[in-house]
C-alpha cells in the first residue's frame, strides 16, 4: 500500500478535518509511535485537551478501507487524530515495530468470524409479507387520495386568490391528516401550500413567487391523485407494477429499500463514479437537510444522484456527508426507478485518486449540443411527477457575457443564459463566480449544471455547478 496525500483527503469527513489532523501532525502531537512489521497497523498517542493522551490506531488490512480507532468522543469518522496519524506516517515518521496489540487482533479475529458467518448464511431470504396489512394500509391510501382530491379541486375551483383570505391551519390539518393515510408525498405538497399561505398573507413582496409554488403544488396534486388511483387499485387486485407504477410509489411516498431495488434488477455491477458537485439545501416543509451529490459513470456517461437525507430533529443520529474527490468503486450499484437523473445508492464502495487517463477522459462524456439537452428537459418538464430540472454535462465551445448575463455557448454555436435557480437561494448562487476563474478555459472542457425554466425568463437556463476539464474538476457550488 502506497499512501499519499490525496488517500489522506479521499478518508476525510470534510476538508476541515482533513486540515485539523495536518496541524495535529505539523505541531508535533504524536508520540509513542508504533507499526507492525507488516506495515497493516500503525498506531501511536496523541495530545489532546485533556490529562491523557488519545490512543489511535490505523488498520490497513484492506488499503481502500482503512480502520480508524480513536479513544477521543468525537462524533466525525475518522477523526482529526486519525487523520493526523496518517500524515504522522506519510511524512515518515520514526515508527518503532512493535507486536500486534492483543485487542487489535482479537477484533480482527471477530471481524473474519462476521464476515465468515454472513458468507456462509449466503442473502437474507425475503419476508413474507403480510397481505392482511397491505390491503388496509392501501384502503387507508385510497381514503387519503379522496380527501387530497376534495381540497385541490376546490382550490382550483375557488382560484389561487383565495390563499390570501385562507388558514394555513386548515393545509396543516390535512397535511397530518395525509399522513396518517401513508400519503407523504401528498401530505409534503399540502404542507408546502400551508407555507405559501403564511408567506402571501405575512410578505406581499413575496406574494407572486408563493403563488407559483402553491400552484406548482395543485399540478403535482392533481396528477399524482388521478394517476395514483389506479395505481393504488391494481395493487389491491394483486397486479403487477408498470415503469409508470414506479414513479407514482415515490410520489405518493414510498420508500424503496437496498433490497427491494436488488430485488427488481434495478442494480448495475462494478460502477465506477466520479462526483461531479456537492451541496447541502434545508426543506422547510420536511424539516431536513438534504446532502446531494451528483455523480458521473465514468464508463456510460450517465448522470445520477446519492441523497443524504438528515431530519433537524435527528442531526446527531444521522452522519453527515461531504464533497467527494477522486474515482469512486461501487461493486454493487442500486438505481432506483424513474427517468433523468436517477438517485443511486451503494452499500460498501472504495475510492481512489483518478488517473490522468480518467480525468481526461470525463469533458469526453458531456453532451456536444445543447440543442439535444434542451429537447431533453422540455421532455422531462412535461411529466408534472418530475423533477423540474435535468442535470446535465455539455461540451463547452465559449463561454462569454454580454452585460451582467453570463453565457454558454456550445461548439456549434448554440447558446443558453447561465443563471442561479431561484428556489435555490443566494447560498447556491454560483454563476457570479465565472468571472473569478483564473484564465480562459481551455478547449475541450465541459460544463456541469442543472438545466430550469425559468418562468420570469421564460427559457430553459441553466446554473453552472462546476467546469469539468482535462486535468481537474472546478467546482462552483460548494
Amino acid at each position: 500500500m502506497t499512501l499519499t496525500e490525496q488517500l489522506i483527503l479521499l478518508q476525510a469527513p470534510n476538508p476541515a478535518a482533513a486540515e485539523n489532523g495536518r496541524k495535529l501532525w505539523k505541531k508535533g502531537s504524536f508520540s509513542a509511535l508504533h507499526r507492525t512489521e507488516d506495515g497493516t497497523l500503525y498506531w501511536a498517542e496523541c495530545a489532546g485537551s485533556g490529562k491523557n493522551p488519545y490512543q489511535v490506531s490505523i488498520d490497513w488490512t484492506d488499503p481502500t478501507a482503512p480502520v480508524c480507532r480513536c479513544s477521543c468522543p468525537s462524533r466525525q469518522f475518522p477523526c482529526k487524530h486519525a487523520l493526523g496519524l496518517m500524515f504522522q506516517q506519510l511524512a515518515g515518521g520514526s515508527f518503532e515495530l512493535a507486536e500486534l496489540p492483543r485487542e487489535i487482533a482479537d477484533k480482527r479475529a471477530k471481524q473474519a468470524a462476521r464476515a465468515a458467518k454472513k458468507e456462509a448464511e449466503g442473502p437474507a431470504k425475503p419476508k413474507k409479507p403480510n397481505t392482511a396489512v397491505q390491503k388496509k394500509k392501501l384502503a387507508k391510501q385510497l381514503e387519503g387520495l379522496d380527501m387530497a382530491e376534495r381540497m385541490v379541486d376546490d382550490l382550483l375551483t375557488s382560484g389561487l386568490g383565495a390563499l390570501a383570505g385562507a388558514s394555513a391551519k386548515t393545509y396543516d390539518k390535512l397535511a397530518k391528516d395525509l399522513g396518517s393515510c401513508y400519503l407523504t408525498g401528498p401530505q409534503t405538497a399540502f404542507t408546502r401550500i400551508a407555507l405559501a399561505v403564511r408567506r402571501v398573507q405575512t410578505d406581499p413582496a413575496q406574494a407572486d413567487a408563493a403563488y407559483s409554488e402553491a400552484l406548482r403544488q395543485l399540478i403535482f396534486l392533481r396528477s399524482a391523485v388521478k394517476k395514483s388511483r389506479d395505481f393504488l387499485q391494481n395493487k389491491l387486485a394483486g397486479e403487477n407494477y408498470s415503469a409508470e407504477d414506479t414513479v407514482l410509489f415515490e410520489a405518493l411516498g414510498g420508500v424503496w429499500r437496498l433490497e427491494d431495488l436488488q430485488a427488481i434488477g434495478s442494480v448495475q455491477a462494478n460502477a465506477r463514479l466520479v462526483q461531479l458537485s456537492f451541496d447541502v439545501s434545508y426543506d422547510e416543509a420536511k424539516r431536513e437537510y438534504i446532502e446531494r451529490g451528483w455523480w458521473i459513470d465514468l464508463d456510460t456517461g450517465r448522470i445520477g444522484q446519492s441523497l443524504n437525507l438528515r431530519p433537524a430533529k435527528a442531526l446527531k443520529y444521522v452522519k453527515g456527508e461531504d464533497s467527494r474527490f477522486g474515482l469512486l468503486e461501487a461493486p454493487m450499484l442500486c438505481l432506483y426507478p424513474g427517468e433523468g437523473n436517477r438517485r443511486i445508492r451503494w452499500d460498501g464502495a472504495s475510492s481512489r485518486p483518478l488517473t490522468p487517463e480518467e480525468q481526461a477522459a470525463l469533458p469526453r462524456l458531456a453532451q456536444p449540443d445543447l440543442a439535444a439537452a434542451v429537447k431533453a428537459a422540455k421532455n422531462q418538464f412535461k411529466n408534472t411527477l418530475l423533477p423540474k430540472y435535468l442535470a446535465v454535462l455539455v461540451a463547452i465551445g465559449r463561454l462569454g457575457r454580454i452585460g451582467d448575463i453570463f453565457l454558454l455557448e456550445d461548439p456549434a454555436g448554440d447558446r443558453i443564459v447561465l443563471r442561479d435557480r431561484p428556489e435555490d437561494g443566494p447560498s447556491h448562487a454560483s454563476t457570479g463566480r465565472l468571472a473569478f476563474l483564473p484564465e480562459e478555459v481551455p478547449a475541450g472542457s465541459a460544463l456541469f449544471g442543472l438545466m430550469f425554466y425559468d418562468e420570469a425568463d421564460h427559457s430553459i437556463c441553466l446554473p453552472p455547478y462546476s467546469i469539468v476539464t482535462q486535468p481537474e474538476i472546478i467546482r462552483l457550488l460548494y
